[in-house]
C-alpha cells in the first residue's frame, strides 16, 4: 500500500482483531465489513483452537464492527450457529422445550451465564429440598407414634394381654 492513511487503517484493523485479520489475509476474505458467513467459516476453520481462545477473537470482530457503526456479523445466523456448535452448551433443563432452541441463538457469553446461573439455582433448590426432607424426618421421629387402631379379635387380644 502506498497510501499512508490506508496503511495506518489496515494496521489499526489488524490490531483490533488480529486473529481474524490474519485468517482473512490467508483466505482472501473481506475483513471489514465482514459477512456473518465469513465469520462462521473463520470459527469452523479455527475450531481446533478451542472456544476459550476463539471467543475473544469473535468478540474483537464484534467490537470492531460496532465501533465503526457497522452491523455486528457475529450476532445470530451462521456465525452464532458455528460458535454454538463449537461451544456445545446445553440449554438449562428447567427451560421449556420451545425455549431451548431460543437458547442456542444467544451469544456464547450469555449462554455461559444463563447455564451457570441455572445450574446454581438447581443446586440450591435441591439442597433446600433435601434440608426440608431431613427436617420432616427429624420432626416425625421426635413425635410419639400414636397407637394403631385395632378392631375385632385384635382388640380383644390386646385387652386380654393388658388384663393378664
Amino acid at each position: 500500500m502506498s497510501n499512508p492513511v490506508l496503511a495506518a487503517l489496515a494496521q489499526a484493523r489488524l490490531r483490533a482483531a488480529p486473529l481474524f485479520a490474519r485468517w482473512c489475509e490467508l483466505n482472501s476474505a473481506i475483513f471489514c465489513p465482514a459477512a456473518p458467513a465469513t465469520v462462521a467459516r473463520f470459527v469452523r476453520d479455527c475450531a481446533v483452537l478451542g472456544i476459550e481462545r476463539l471467543w475473544p477473537a469473535v468478540e474483537d470482530i464484534s467490537r470492531l464492527h460496532v465501533s465503526l457503526g457497522l452491523a455486528d456479523p457475529t450476532l445470530g445466523g451462521a456465525a452464532a450457529e458455528a460458535v454454538n456448535s463449537l461451544a456445545n452448551i446445553a440449554p438449562p433443563r428447567s427451560w421449556p422445550e420451545d425455549s431451548k432452541q431460543r437458547f442456542k441463538s444467544l451469544p456464547y457469553d450469555l449462554q455461559i451465564y444463563v447455564a451457570d446461573h441455572d445450574a446454581r439455582r438447581e443446586k440450591a433448590l435441591r439442597r433446600a429440598q433435601n434440608e426440608a426432607a431431613s427436617a420432616r424426618k427429624a420432626l416425625a421421629s421426635s413425635q410419639p407414634t400414636p397407637p394403631k387402631n385395632t378392631t375385632g379379635a385384635e382388640a380383644s387380644e390386646n385387652s386380654a394381654r393388658r388384663n393378664a
